[in-house]
């Protein structure tokens, strides 16, 4: 059984990056903060124009709100999917979403759609995170959610979604960690060299 990739190193790239996130966020102006992410830059929108299904996420207290793209992406006829946590194992699946729709709570203070016509297959996962660099990489929650559905949906495009203060000089990654093949900030859209 591999483990999570929960070292002493990410633990204290999570605490770390948390508290300059935490920090960058309460002292950003409220009309910034309202109008960040509201919308896809063209790069972003052109690369997602074959997609058919994009999954966001619900933010959480200071996280990045990807949510917020839900309209934009509607408006260009993409179905909008949000995560569904299924365990504590690290499982997930993604339900079909409209922006008015009443969410469930789900465990870890998620909160996901009505199982409606049950899962779908994203073909872009947006996806929230603690840390990023240059190179990519992902520093997650911990939990494993987004490594495991980056690795059954290996097809599918990952862009991160991320205050600018989250990036990290390096983040350490496992031989299973999936780097993103984009990242999006409130002031850049960051793309891999291979793209």
């Amino acid at each position: 059984m591999r483990d999570n990739g929960d070292s002493a190193d990410k633990q204290t790239l999570r605490i770390l990056a948390r508290d300059r996130r935490r920090a960058f966020v309460a002292a950003l102006d409220p009309l910034a903060h309202r109008l960040a992410f509201k919308v896809l830059p063209s790069p972003l929108a052109r690369r997602i124009a074959d997609a058919q299904v994009v999954a966001l996420y619900m933010g959480l207290d200071d996280e990045a709100p990807a949510q917020r793209l839900a309209h934009q992406l509607s408006a260009m006829g993409k179905t909008v999917a949000l995560p569904r946590v299924l365990d504590r194992l690290g499982s997930m699946d993604f339900l079909r979403w409209q922006p008015d729709d009443i969410l469930l709570p789900g465990p870890f203070r998620t909160s996901h759609p009505e199982p409606g016509d049950g899962p779908v297959t994203p073909d872009v996962i947006i996806a929230p995170l603690v840390g990023f660099d240059r190179a990519l990489n992902r520093l997650g929650q911990g939990g494993g959610y987004y490594d495991r559905a980056f690795a059954r949906l290996p097809d599918a495009l990952r862009i991160g979604i991320a205050w600018s203060v989250q990036e990290q000089e390096a983040v350490p990654a496992d031989p299973w960690d999936l780097p993103l093949h984009m990242i999006l900030t409130e002031v850049e859209l960051i793309e891999g060299a291979a793209q």
